[in-house]
């Protein structure tokens, strides 16, 4: 087990989101989140994030996970500064999250975007944007990703690069937790409903 929730409920606005939730995931698993809008899927991945109290219950993290290190959140804005330049936005999330900055060229052109490195980000389409935000999962890895939403925005090429990116993290024994409203990635070792 890397990730394990017991009986956690959240609440938001004094509003109970959800309660009794379970959930155990491995190394090498994919987990997807469904459920309608609001139901508390972004919520979820807060809280595993440790940036929301669980209303009651717990979560859990193997020994040795430090979930500060360990996590990588994909939320549905890019965190893109418009007059930076792509290379530079990967550059910079490489030195702040411990990336070695040699893997900067192996990141833009994994995610299709190395003819675009002296561009500002400002320019990029919807799609490009966000496979600058997907470089961040490449530059410095870590071994659990939250991903709200991650394909938003992405065309079918885009779509596919993304399945590739989590099948191959999950393959090399990361985890993936993704909250989804379309099928994406390899097949789910576990789905949590919501609402």
């Amino acid at each position: 087990m890397i990730l394990a929730l017991h009986d956690l409920a959240l609440a938001r606005g004094g509003r109970v989101l959800f309660e009794n939730l379970n959930l155990r995931v491995a190394a090498g698993e994919f987990g997807v989140i469904r459920g309608r809008n609001g139901a508390g899927k972004t919520s979820l991945l807060r809280a595993i994030a440790g940036w929301l109290r669980p209303h009651a219950g717990r979560i859990a993290f193997a020994d040795g996970v430090d979930a500060s290190s360990s996590l990588h959140v994909i939320g549905h804005g890019d965190g893109l500064k418009g007059g930076l330049g792509v290379g530079a936005h990967v550059a910079y999330w490489a030195g702040l999250l411990g990336g070695e900055r040699a893997s900067v060229a192996r990141a833009l052109d994994q995610v299709g975007l190395a003819a675009l490195a002296d561009l500002p980000a400002r320019i990029l389409s919807r799609g490009q944007a966000r496979r600058l935000a997907l470089a961040r999962l490449i530059v410095a890895p870590r071994p659990i990703w939250l991903l709200d939403e991650p394909a938003a925005g992405l065309d079918g090429d885009g779509k596919a690069l993304l399945d590739a990116m989590i099948g191959a993290h999950c393959a090399a024994g990361g985890v993936a937790l993704a909250a989804l409203h379309e099928a994406l990635g390899p097949n789910p070792d576990h789905v949590v409903q919501l609402g």
